[in-house]
């Protein structure tokens, strides 16, 4: 196709964008003035330092830097470092990383400004401006993340992406982005760079296209996304000029490699003449870092036990007087390199609850190695609300004080050592977990084959930042009651 096909942009404009940005740009803004409003209440002499109480039209010059000075700068800052752009947006880390950035900026600036301008700086006015306004920033951009997502899970403000590449790997790629709507990605069709072989069934949930030019399509759909859904789905040369022929369009190219399921600090690209190189470094599962992480779990296992213990009290009180019986149920599962251990749990069945389990086999809605079904009738009614909740799983933080389990890891199983074949076996590298990716992701609502891939990645990529995301997600999935039963 000639170049100047390709001479103006084809994508259509991201109205949603424009707005999430303007959206953004107000709350760093009221970020930065509130960031200045407590550090004038707090402290007394805010205005030490370079600001000089100078009356300038009715307006003192504090006032002036106060209220246009820190909000103007900061939105440079966030500007200058990335903060608003569609790569960043609603990313997560990567979006709070430049945010952070930013201020470490915001903080240079201010000392340079200072020292030019030959000012005595009040370091502590300075330090908590700059504290303040990271702490504002952050919750900000939290919130606003947490409503584009909702947003997004309705189907909107998403990236219409067209899969490109052979069937099988456009149709793996299309189970994940869909599984995840939050990620922003709404496939919307799929290209076939080969007609089908004779006979072979083409299924898709999408419609599918065969012998297309790539950009004429993408303008019919109104798609903004091309994703190549695996390097062998084109040769070199085609993904090259394909690249090329996206320049100026507005498009946004994604390769998705064929090295799945590892994330985070693990990848990184190395060029050599030319030739991107994905290195892989080795999952970190021993050494100094695992050792960090089973302190840090002893110590908040036990200082969470402390605080809940007027909880954990009221609930072996609701046990008691329920139904009559243990409060405590425990139960043998295998946790770090093929241990057995006994678990802690509130008992959320009646007492008989074992010998009732054969009766009820063949209502069995797991296809693993777990008896799920839903409206269990060896439920108590108590048990129902702890189970929705997962407070009767708050007595495992005695098996991590005891160093069995973790506060974040895969999920503990009650089987036999002699079940866990194959790559099932490599959960075992790390302890298992009060919460992981499994309750996140779906709880008792997710199949087999999904709980032991969420479990590999898991250890495959496991970091101390990512537990603390995993614990922050597990509040709102336990509170809205999902996939739990």
């Amino acid at each position: 196709m000639p170049r100047s096909a390709f001479a103006r942009p084809v994508a259509p404009r991201a109205v949603w964008r424009r707005r999430y940005v303007a959206w953004l740009v107000l709350l760093d803004a009221l970020a930065a003035l509130a960031a200045s409003r407590t550090v004038v209440v707090a402290l007394d002499e805010a205005d030490a330092g370079f600001w000089d109480q100078q009356v300038l039209g009715g307006i003192s010059s504090f006032s002036l830097v106060a209220n246009v000075g820190v909000p103007l700068g900061w939105l440079v800052m966030l500007a200058a470092l990335g903060a608003y752009d569609r790569q960043a947006l609603g990313r997560g880390t990567e979006e709070l990383k430049r945010v952070v950035r930013a201020n470490v900026a915001m903080a240079a600036a201010v000392s340079f400004l200072a020292l030019g301008f030959k000012k005595d700086l009040s370091r502590a006015t300075v330090a908590a401006i700059i504290l303040c306004l990271l702490l504002y920033a952050l919750v900000a951009r939290f919130a606003a993340r947490v409503v584009l997502r909702r947003i997004r899970r309705s189907g909107r403000a998403s990236q219409k992406v067209l899969l490109v590449g052979r069937l099988s790997d456009a149709l793996a790629l299309h189970e994940v982005v869909t599984r995840n709507p939050g990620a922003g990605f709404r496939p919307i069709g799929i290209h076939l760079p080969n007609h089908p072989r004779p006979g072979e069934r083409v299924t898709a949930p999408v419609p599918v296209y065969v012998g297309w030019d790539l950009v004429p399509l993408v303008q019919q759909l109104g798609a903004d996304t091309i994703a190549v859904c695996g390097p062998a789905s084109l040769e070199s040369y085609e993904l090259r000029k394909l690249a090329w022929q996206m320049e100026g369009t507005g498009l946004n190219l994604v390769v998705v490699p064929q090295v799945t399921d590892v994330t985070g600090p693990r990848i990184h690209v190395r060029p050599i003449e030319g030739l991107p190189l994905l290195n892989v470094e080795e999952p970190t599962i021993s050494g100094l870092s695992l050792l960090t992480k089973s302190v840090l779990d002893r110590a908040a296992a036990l200082l969470g036990m402390v605080l809940l213990s007027p909880v954990l009290l009221a609930i072996a009180i609701a046990i008691k007087v329920s139904d009559p019986g243990p409060v405590m149920f425990r139960q043998t599962r295998i946790g770090y390199q093929g241990r057995a251990f006994k678990v802690w749990k509130f008992r959320t069945m009646y007492t008989d609850a074992e010998q009732r389990l054969e009766a009820l086999r063949e209502q069995n809605e797991s296809d693993g190695l777990l008896f799920k079904i839903k409206d269990d009738p060896r439920v108590t009614p108590i048990g129902r609300h702890l189970r929705a909740l997962s407070l009767d799983e708050l007595p495992q933080l005695i098996n991590v004080v005891f160093g069995q389990m973790s506060l974040v890891g895969p999920r503990p199983l009650p089987t036999e050592d002699d079940d866990y074949r194959g790559d099932v076996r490599r959960r075992l590298l790390v302890r298992p977990g009060i919460t992981g990716l499994w309750q996140i992701s779906g709880r008792s609502d997710l199949t087999w084959d999904d709980a032991v891939r969420l479990d590999l990645h898991y250890v495959d990529n496991w970091s101390l930042v990512y537990d603390l995301g995993i614990l922050w997600r597990t509040a709102s999935v336990v509170l809205a009651r999902r996939g739990a039963y």
